[in-house]
């Protein structure tokens, strides 16, 4: 089969590939759509060292073989994170964090860029007739925003900035504006990619003022001082940033401040279904590229690009 794989250095399609058997419990999907991230850019400059193998963790496909068979045909997403079931985290019910973790395309499990892959049945969503390919492709992101409200609390009105102006910040500011009554402000650098967080949110090119939370989504390190800037004495600075390399933060400041730093990461795909099913959000148009076509696909600027398989 087609995979686009890493191999510690660089990235490129192989025709040839392996296609992946499903273990008992798995299901074999025919990926239709996979989604190229700020993550799989990130792997490429050095994110993940460790990882070699298919990239890729956001996609739609349809189950070809499984043991569960009211699974076979169905079009569904599927959750990223591969766990144990034993270990500490697994039976206290973190299985995001299970100590023996792999994850779909970024560590040691094969991902979506390919034509095919397994993932266990319990990791798999159908999805509702009614939405089409490139609206359950946001699927994935959609929760990574919404776990946002699964772990702090927003008041009435409080006053929350966003900063960052892609496809997660866009994702991050729809779910706040639909779940919760915040005060929305988002901070980014381009302009065009600002309109479209208009409706929901104020907008602005530099950061200014001050915030109960602050949720950064830059996917940028340099972003992280003006992010604790921003965040009020006593209030929460939530971290959706990942990157290669590392980043420099006055821990005295947090300290001194009593600055609440909440990591956040993968969420539950049952409310980012239902919420897109609602046809609540406006989803950026994705830019389709042919497997063979990866490295554009990679260097594209467009909102969201998509490799189609």
């Amino acid at each position: 089969m087609k995979a686009i794989v890493f191999d510690g250095g660089s990235v490129r399609l192989i025709n040839d590939y392996p296609k992946p058997t499903p273990a008992p419990g798995e299901s074999l999907i025919q990926v239709e759509l996979a989604a190229v991230c700020s993550t799989d850019r990130e792997i490429l400059r050095g994110y993940r060292p460790d990882f070699r193998g298919v990239m890729g963790h956001e996609f739609v496909g349809v189950v070809r073989e499984s043991d569960d068979l009211g699974l076979i045909d169905r079009r569904v997403v599927g959750e990223i994170n591969l766990s144990c079931g034993s270990c500490l985290y697994c039976i206290s019910g973190r299985p995001h964090h299970c100590s023996e973790r792999r994850v779909l395309g970024i560590s040691a499990k094969d991902g979506a860029f390919a034509e095919f892959l397994t993932l266990p049945n319990s990791l798999l969503h159908p999805i509702p007739e009614v939405l089409m390919p490139e609206q359950a492709i946001f699927a994935e992101p959609l929760a990574a925003a919404l776990r946002i409200t699964e772990q702090v609390t927003f008041p009435h009105r409080t006053p929350v900035a966003i900063l960052g102006d892609g496809r997660l910040a866009l994702m991050i500011c729809q779910a706040l504006a639909a779940t919760t009554c915040a005060e929305l402000t988002v901070f980014g650098r381009h302009r065009e990619k600002l309109a479209l967080f208009a409706r929901w949110a104020t907008t602005a090119t530099e950061p200014t003022g001050s915030f109960e939370i602050v949720v950064d989504a830059t996917g940028s390190p340099d972003s992280l001082s003006s992010a604790l800037c921003l965040t009020r004495s006593e209030g929460v600075l939530i971290m959706k940033s990942t990157y290669a390399g590392s980043a420099q933060i006055d821990m005295s400041e947090v300290v001194v401040r009593e600055i609440r730093i909440q990591g956040s990461r993968c969420g539950s795909f049952e409310p980012a279904l239902e919420l897109l099913q609602a046809q609540r959000l406006d989803l950026p148009r994705i830019q389709l590229f042919a497997p063979d076509d990866f490295k554009a696909a990679f260097e594209s600027s467009a909102f969201k690009a998509g490799l189609a398989f």
